[in-house]
């Protein structure tokens, strides 16, 4: 790079005349600027023939030896053709943009664009200040591009570890859904929390989770009308709270079971059971319909992606409700407990009829198990009201 012409002494000691400028060389095209109020690094190069200067930094805060160095780094870009003058303004663009990009900006852009009008009024307040109190604070000014899975794992460890173990994962749901939508938006490559399975402790609540507050489960019935998966388990999804019955007797459900005349399902329970009849509401036949030109040559009313010959996984509508961020919230069997709930305490159904349409075992005040076809007129009104009662939910926007 040549010979060094200036000391550390000479560019500390250095003044000017008067107003006038003074120019101190010190090789490689490192000059040192002095003015009478002020000292600083310049470095003159040729690029395209053109001359350009970059300013490498005041003295003293730069040192000579700093000044130095950053000559050098910038003589390499020249060398690669790169120059010095446009890389900087490149550098400070990508800064400028990454601290746009941070976690906290995605997550308030995400509530404001997305969770605030798909959840209740007294949901997203909720979510909006759980992240405040415990991701904000941590990862909140982070790139999103920059934090990994271990960045996530230790915030949500804090919050595990003060014994909210419940929280850290709906704080873990949060982050997905703020990372799925930087995915849609190009600010992120993937969702990271697909990495953190199995990594925080399980809830202790052992019963299927389930969803039994009116306000929640018109959020979840949004969400669910707006999956955007395939059309069969689109609709599984849909008729799962409409029908509440075990997932898997919802996938083995098939065409010649369906009665569209007396408009109900005789869903066989076991090979040598009567028939559970499932009353079929306005709005399950609309659903079936729709899915009958689309499934119609299969005998499953939801057959496998591989092969028609096979009803769907059992797992599937449980598996789409966790793409959704509803794991450890709601279950394809926690629909089950969402109606056996609403239905008694909400709509103030009799306990005998709900649980004969939840295919258990009723028996009468002398022991004796009631045919499930009984009390079907009962039956039929029950689940025409649910299903309207469900569809109120989901249409009123808070």
């Amino acid at each position: 790079m040549g010979i060094h012409k200036l000391t550390d002494k000479e560019a500390r000691n250095a003044t000017t005349e008067g107003a006038r400028q003074r120019k101190l060389a010190d090789g490689g095209g490192l000059t040192l600027v002095v003015r009478p109020t002020s000292k600083a690094w310049w470095l003159r190069y040729r690029f395209h023939g053109k001359e350009r200067t970059l300013t490498l930094g005041s003295y003293p805060r730069t040192s000579l030896k700093e000044a130095r160095a950053a000559r050098d780094e910038a003589l390499k870009l020249l060398d690669q053709g790169i120059d010095p003058v446009d890389y900087r303004r490149m550098e400070q663009r990508r800064r400028q943009t990454e601290t746009a990009d941070t976690f906290q900006s995605i997550a308030l852009e995400w509530y404001e664009t997305i969770h605030k009008h798909e959840v209740g009024a007294t949901t997203h307040p909720k979510n909006l200040r759980r992240m405040e109190m415990h991701l904000f604070p941590y990862i909140g000014r982070m790139p999103i591009r920059d934090i990994t899975p271990p960045d996530a794992l230790s915030t949500l460890r804090r919050i595990e570890q003060k014994g909210h173990v419940d929280n850290a994962h709906r704080l873990k749901t949060i982050i997905g859904q703020v990372f799925r939508y930087a995915v849609g938006i190009g600010k992120a490559e993937r969702d990271i929390t697909v990495d953190l399975r199995g990594l925080l402790r399980s809830p202790s609540v052992k019963h299927y989770a389930a969803i039994t507050d009116p306000e929640q489960l018109g959020d979840l019935l949004r969400i669910l009308w707006g999956y955007e998966g395939t059309p069969t388990v689109s609709a599984a999804l849909k008729l799962a709270p409409l029908f509440f019955l075990r997932p898997g007797d919802l996938r083995q459900m098939q065409w010649d079971q369906i009665d569209w005349q007396k408009a109900q399902w005789s869903a066989q329970k076991t090979k040598n059971s009567d028939p559970l009849i499932v009353p079929l509401a306005n709005q399950a036949i609309e659903i079936l319909q729709e899915l009958e030109p689309i499934n119609g040559r299969s005998p499953y009313v939801f057959p496998s992606a591989r092969s028609r010959a096979r009803p769907m996984s059992e797992n599937a509508v449980t598996a789409a409700l966790i793409n959704l961020g509803y794991k450890d919230t709601m279950t394809g069997h926690g629909f089950r407990a969402t109606a056996r709930t609403l239905l008694e305490e909400e709509l103030r159904f009799p306990v005998a009829i709900i649980e004969m349409q939840m295919a258990h075992r009723v028996r009468d005040v002398h022991g004796r198990a009631y045919n499930r076809t009984q009390w079907l007129d009962e039956r039929r009104k029950m689940m025409q009201t649910w299903a309207d009662y469900l569809e109120g939910l989901r249409n009123v926007r808070s």
